[in-house]
């Protein structure tokens, strides 16, 4: 039997072009807001923090020394 990603927690291994499967799963969670990020809709991030950000501006104010 198959098991669904659905509701589920992916790990991911962020690079400068796109991101690696660790653990499968259909979302990540903002490490600055907490928010829900599907897969599909993940387009931000840091590779030097492996840390997924849930918007633009987001990732800027978390990148911003």
């Amino acid at each position: 039997m198959l098991m669904s990603n659905t509701d589920r927690l992916a790990r991911l291994h962020y690079m400068a072009n796109g991101f690696r499967v660790l653990v499968p799963g259909d979302h990540v969670v903002c490490a600055v807001t907490g928010a829900r990020i599907a897969i599909e809709d993940l387009r931000y991030w840091s590779v030097a923090r492996q840390e997924a950000y849930a918007s633009s501006v987001v990732a800027t104010e978390a990148l911003t020394p």
